[in-house]
Formats: C-alpha cells, sequence, structure tokens
C-alpha cells in the first residue's frame, strides 16, 4: 500500500512540474509595440516587433545590404493609414500594410507590401503585392539606439515624417494628405447648419492664410455668443494681427488679459500680454 502511495505522489509531483512548465511565461527577445498618430481626419498606426543591438554590426551584419528586411523582427511589420496619402510625394490609398525595405550604404528603398502575413518570409516576396516603392536616404545620428524604435516626428495637420532608427542610423520618409478641399467642403455645410462653428472655422482660416475678413467676421460672432471666452478673443486678436490692425488688436488683446484675469487663467494671462506687446510694436 505504501509502494503504491508513493508511486501516485511521485506521478502526482511530476504532473505538477510539467504544468508549471507548460504555464511558465518570459519576455520574448525582440519586444512588441504599438504606436498610433492622430494625422490629418483620421490616424496613422505602427505595430511591430523591436530587436536589440546586442553588441552586433546592424547594418551590413545583422541586416545585410541590398536584400529584403521585415524593418523588424518576429511577425510583418505592419503599418495603417486611416485615409488616401502621399508617402515621399507618391499616393497611397488608405489601409494597412506591411513595411518591408531594402537597406543599402547610401539608399534604402521602402516597400509598402499588401500582404501583411509574410512577416520573415521575405523569400516569398511577390513583386505584384507591391503597391508603392520609395526611396529613401540614411542618416548617421549622434546618439545611440540600442533598440530598434518608429518614431512619429515633425507632425502638423497634414505632413509629418516617419522615422526609422536603429544603432547609429536613422532612416525617414514623410507622409502627407490632402485635407484642405474636404475641410473647405465640411465648413461650407456646417455653416448651413443651426449651429455653425464660428470659432472653428475662423480658427482653420486663420491657421491656412484663408479669408481673413470672413474669418473676423465669424469670430466677431463665436465671441458674441461667448462674450467671456477669453480664447475667442485671442483668436481676434491673432486675425486682427494678421489683417495688420494692430490698433484693434490692442484692444482686443487687452480684453484678453482682462477676462483671463477673471477667468484665472495664467495661460491666457500670458498669451494676450505677448499679443500686446505685438501690437505695440
Amino acid at each position: 500500500m505504501r509502494k503504491s502511495s508513493g508511486i501516485m505522489f511521485f506521478i502526482a509531483g511530476m504532473l505538477f512540474v510539467c504544468t508549471a512548465n507548460a504555464q511558465l511565461k518570459t519576455p520574448p527577445a525582440s519586444s512588441f509595440q504599438s504606436v498610433k498618430q492622430s494625422f490629418a481626419l483620421s490616424e496613422i498606426s505602427v505595430e511591430y516587433s523591436r530587436p536589440n543591438v546586442n553588441k552586433r554590426t546592424v547594418y551590413g551584419g545583422l541586416v545585410p545590404f541590398d536584400k529584403i528586411w521585415r524593418t523588424g523582427a518576429n511577425a510583418s511589420t505592419k503599418i495603417t493609414f486611416g485615409e488616401d496619402v502621399k508617402i515621399n510625394g507618391k499616393d497611397l490609398p488608405a489601409g494597412t500594410y506591411a513595411l518591408l525595405s531594402i537597406p543599402g550604404r547610401n539608399n534604402w528603398e521602402l516597400l509598402f507590401y499588401s500582404d501583411t502575413r509574410i512577416g520573415a518570409n521575405v523569400a516569398a516576396y511577390d513583386k505584384s503585392k507591391e503597391v508603392l516603392r520609395v526611396n529613401a536616404k540614411p542618416q548617421k545620428i549622434n546618439w545611440f539606439f540600442e533598440t530598434f524604435t518608429v518614431l512619429f516626428t515633425d507632425v502638423k495637420p497634414n505632413s509629418l515624417n516617419v522615422d526609422l532608427v536603429w544603432e547609429n542610423t536613422k532612416v525617414s520618409f514623410n507622409v502627407s494628405a490632402e485635407i484642405d478641399a474636404r475641410i473647405m467642403a465640411g465648413i461650407e455645410d456646417a455653416m448651413k447648419g443651426d449651429k455653425p462653428p464660428y470659432f472653428q472655422a475662423a480658427a482653420y482660416y486663420y491657421d491656412n492664410n484663408k479669408d481673413l475678413s470672413k474669418a473676423l467676421n465669424w469670430v466677431n460672432t463665436a465671441a458674441e455668443e461667448n462674450p467671456n471666452a477669453y480664447w475667442i478673443q485671442a483668436l481676434k486678436a491673432k486675425i486682427e494681427l494678421k489683417k495688420g490692425d494692430k490698433k484693434a488688436a490692442a484692444v482686443t488683446a487687452q480684453k484678453v488679459i482682462d477676462l483671463a484675469t477673471e477667468g484665472k487663467n495664467n495661460d491666457y494671462i500670458a498669451i494676450g500680454k505677448d499679443l500686446l506687446q505685438q501690437a505695440k510694436k
């Protein structure tokens, strides 16, 4: 009986060890990252795995020159555009793509590939699935990136750069979107509605050098609807300055200071003082 009990205890122990081993979780050699950036009227996202240098030579070593690379590790590096864009000035439809690349000493080719399952199996590359190919120049940088990193830089309403950084090399490509016509059409439609977005429309006209007289009319209407809004008065002062009416801008800037002081908003007090200084030059 004791022998049987000993055998059962041994089996139970082995089962416990096997189960414990099956549940063991360890970090991957190349960590996963997902990054998003609001852009134009949608967003851009990148999903990728991030290999480390680990004291190796990266380009020309770990990543051979002049051969297709998955631009990361593990599964495909996926980049998603929420709307039609231009990559380095070339058209690319909205969608999700595998971002492949062909690193070179003096030039990279970046490939936007429709089959996101290609992963490390770049030998299965099919030219017919390549949607776009652009060139990019590698740059030597003064700081060292141990981990492969994708960054969004120089972000503007309709343009940004995507930087691929690893070791002491950076490769960038530009993404742009043509949104002005869509926004202008949207403003025109919205102004016909029950609650026209006077402030937002005036801000867009100011930021994009549109009809400043129309922008001033709209911001005045917005101020009438919300007379204590110092942010509206600040936009009005900016429009007046851009129109060259410094006298009117000085009066409005002082109103920004007074309203922001009443509202205890130090940021807009500073903005009002800066606008007043500009108006008095």
